[in-house]
């Protein structure tokens, strides 16, 4: 099937991904077709099979790479355990109140990732909780933090942080620096001795 004139794949490659995101978030993977994405970007249903293999490819390419910039977005500050808390949490809620459709779609629609792909997402999200279980760890060592479990400290730490995206509307009462201010001292109060 020819192109649609006017199309490049500089642009109708993003327009695919960022229809699919929409549309995932909006009404769940399962739910969505090939023919409502390509509805979506203005496109014939057979022109996405050059953007992509397939939905689960789209489905785990916005999964993929929404965890490698999460990871590059993050690099442990010198500083004591303490600092090096604040920073992670405050860094987790900026990364995330920007994403809300892909935080979404990355705990949501996990489930629908087929093996090997679930296998990747997973190895991703094991090194960034290996982030901030290290900073537990090192903490806990120090004195300065007071966890009986800092694997099951790490979850529910970047399980609080995330869920700012279930409320945080633009606009509301709090502004995004109010929101890491309090959220960071409920952590910090959660870990401390």
């Amino acid at each position: 099937m020819a192109r649609k004139q006017g199309s490049h794949s500089d642009i109708t490659g993003p327009k695919v991904r960022q229809a699919a995101l929409r549309l995932f978030a909006r009404h769940g993977f399962a739910a969505v077709s090939m023919r409502a994405i390509a509805k979506e970007v203005g496109v014939q249903a057979g022109a996405l099979y050059l953007y992509t293999p397939d939905k689960q490819a789209l489905l785990f390419d916005l999964m993929r790479e929404h965890m490698e910039h999460l990871l590059d977005s993050w690099q442990v500050p010198a500083g004591p355990p303490e600092a090096q808390l604040e920073a992670f949490c405050r860094n987790h809620i900026r990364y995330h109140l920007d994403r809300p459709e892909l935080v979404f779609i990355a705990y949501m629609e996990l489930r629908n990732l087929e093996s090997e792909n679930f296998a990747v997402i997973e190895a991703l999200r094991g090194r960034y909780e290996a982030q901030l279980t290290g900073i537990l760890q090192v903490g806990q060592q120090e004195g300065a933090f007071a966890v009986p479990d800092t694997k099951l400290a790490t979850l529910a730490i970047i399980a609080m942080l995330t869920g700012v995206n279930t409320w945080y509307r633009e606009g509301g009462r709090l502004q995004p620096a109010d929101i890491e201010k309090i959220y960071w001292d409920m952590v910090r109060k959660a870990v401390s001795r």
